[in-house]
């Protein structure tokens, strides 16, 4: 797919002539040609261009300059939490700028640079863009980890564990994607001379190498943050887990002398034993005994837990030197 834009009253507007920039989104075999013939794009360049591996670089020939980007991939469901970076080719040349991607991306949606005036005003344009398609999904990721901490606290399963794991492999990701974007602009710092920018876009220039590097140092936080509190969180799920046994655990408990009086009651012996007392009043009152042991039994493993918390107390105040002596 091919979209071109122009400069009008100091906006980039779709299909405007002269065409100052041409967008290659996932371009075929037959643009690809285009791109090598009609605008003498390197090859390996190109390819570099589609490889969401390729690291992001700067190399300049003539009177040409080509400048690879990561840039966030767009997400969908199929992902599955996992959000990946992807390469996006600028090629300023002298008849214009050609930017190649690998997925459908809006260059111009940046709000920071409002009046474009030349090619370079839009470079500076989709730089600041890139950074804040970055800072958006980093956005998301934080809030996609905030509702999976609340579903831990609440879990006893891998599951939740596995999606935040999922999370903190996409901050590696964009970690990495950042930091080779951060190596782009100090080569261009490097070389600004060459790109003949005016005072105002070098300012420009300077408050995207400042956002970059805050992008990035935002990242590592929320990277830090979850690889962290991974162990914390995984201990979460086996205190559930340990708690969940032992209700479960209690209410054998109470339901095992229940049980042994409930199969002496259930066999032949008892309607023996009761033969002179109509039916209803014998089951009836062998019920009510029967739940008084039951409360009983809880009642006595409640009283075990009491004191045996009231110990575990009285052994922490010992040891913080608070118990008053006797």
């Amino acid at each position: 797919m091919v979209q071109r834009y122009g400069i009008v009253e100091g906006k980039i507007v779709p299909g405007a002539e002269p065409t100052l920039v041409t967008l290659f989104v996932a371009p075929d075999e037959g643009e690809r040609r285009t791109l090598t013939a009609d605008y003498a794009l390197d090859p390996h360049d190109l390819a570099s261009a589609l490889d969401p591996d390729e690291l992001g670089r700067v190399d300049s020939v003539d009177d040409a300059t080509t400048i690879i980007l990561k840039t966030p991939r767009n997400y969908s469901s199929e992902d599955q939490l996992l959000f990946t970076v992807t390469s996006m080719g600028l090629f300023l040349l002298p008849r214009g700028l050609v930017v190649v991607t690998t997925d459908p991306v809006d260059l111009f949606d940046d709000r920071i640079i409002r009046n474009v005036a030349d090619i370079r005003d839009a470079i500076l344009k989709i730089l600041y863009g890139t950074i804040a398609h970055f800072l958006g999904h980093l956005k998301v990721i934080n809030m996609l980890s905030d509702s999976l901490e609340q579903r831990v606290s609440a879990s006893m399963g891998n599951r939740y564990l596995l999606d935040m794991f999922t999370l903190e492999k996409s901050l590696v990701y964009f970690i990495n994607g950042i930091g080779s974007n951060q190596m782009v602009l100090d080569k261009i710092r490097a070389n600004i001379a060459r790109f003949k920018l005016t005072e105002a876009q070098h300012a420009v220039f300077d408050d995207i190498v400042i956002e970059n590097q805050q992008c990035s140092r935002q990242a590592e936080i929320y990277s830090n943050i979850l690889t962290g509190l991974m162990d914390a969180r995984g201990s979460v799920v086996n205190n559930n887990l340990n708690i969940l046994i032992k209700r479960l655990t209690i209410i054998s408990v109470i339901f095992m002398p229940m049980n042994v009086l409930a199969g002496m009651g259930g066999m032949s012996e008892f309607s023996a034993w009761t033969r002179d007392i109509p039916w209803p009043i014998a089951y009836g009152s062998y019920l009510i005994f029967l739940i008084g042991v039951g409360t009983a039994t809880w009642w006595v493993l409640k009283k075990l837990g009491i004191e045996r918390n009231e110990l575990e107390r009285r052994g922490r105040r010992k040891r913080n030197g608070d118990e008053s002596p006797r």
